[in-house]
């Protein structure tokens, strides 16, 4: 089993056409982003949840970066999404979690800006990029203050099949590492669109440590969720899946569901360019 597992975070590598590095995983947002962002005017209010059904006993293992155990918390990030042009959006999150026997948290906010480069198909593959700035409560869920956030996207369609890849930047700004440099991550998912409202997928999800020194192996974190997701009658967008942990740094077990539905409010700056996708 060990072997399986060590081919798998072998292969994933390879995938992600570069050597593997850290970024703390984000247990507030088990979700891999697309290429498209929300169109002008759009707004999505979204709730993210992951539940560790099988974790550590100790703060600072697992999911866990602070003072709480992993084991039993539930993580919840509610995130409101507007599009301010056809290819920029902006969000703000507000993150909780409610540890086990320890009642419910308000644990950050989290503010990012996403847009896309170039119009779809028009390169091989559709690139995007995305910015986020990341406070923690301190030490109850992290040992860092202020988190900068950076990634490209990645998204190659192939039919019914949807390739996408998420490699995360991250930079301690203030707080416990401020002094060292980026660290790397990744959230790739690879997706077969059956239908509107079913499409079941393979996400990816970990990190290693500092680019320029990365953990052992056993302290790093690498996760595997089959998923299914789509939108439902009313609009109402899901992704659900149980993932597992592919090392000992990971938590063994975590369901994670996922729920969004978007409207077009109004344009701040200018009618949709694409109004057939905001109803």
């Amino acid at each position: 089993m060990t072997r399986v597992r060590l081919i798998l975070i072998g292969l994933w590598a390879v995938l992600l056409g570069s050597s593997p590095a850290e970024g703390q995983v984000d247990p507030w947002e088990f979700e891999v982003l697309p290429y498209a962002t929300e169109q002008s005017g759009t707004v999505e209010l979204e709730s993210n949840n992951a539940v560790i059904a099988n974790g550590h006993s100790r703060g600072g293992n697992g999911t866990a970066a602070g003072t709480f155990r992993s084991q039993s918390m539930w993580y919840n990030a509610d995130e409101l999404t507007y599009g301010l042009t056809d290819r920029i959006e902006t969000a703000a999150y507000l993150t909780f979690a409610q540890p086990g026997g320890h009642g419910f948290w308000w644990a950050g906010n989290k503010f990012h800006l996403r847009g896309m480069l170039f119009k779809h198909s028009r390169l091989p593959v559709d690139l995007g990029w995305y910015a986020a700035l990341e406070w923690h409560k301190t030490p109850q869920f992290d040992n860092a203050d202020l988190i900068l956030e950076l990634k490209p996207i990645f998204e190659k369609d192939l039919g019914s099949l949807s390739l996408v890849a998420n490699p995360v930047f991250e930079k301690v700004l203030l707080g416990s590492g401020h002094d060292q440099g980026f660290a790397f991550g990744y959230r790739n998912g690879v997706y077969f669109k059956w239908s509107e409202w079913f499409a079941p997928g393979v996400e990816f999800y970990g990190g290693v440590g500092l680019i320029d020194d990365n953990e052992p192996l056993t302290r790093q974190q690498h996760y595997i969720f089959p998923v299914i997701q789509g939108e439902l009658l009313g609009g109402l967008e899901y992704s659900v899946g149980p993932g597992s942990g592919l090392t000992r740094g990971s938590d063994h077990v975590i369901m994670k569901f996922n729920v969004a539905i978007e409207r077009y409010v109004v344009a701040i700056f200018g009618p949709s360019s694409h109004p057939h996708r905001l109803d």
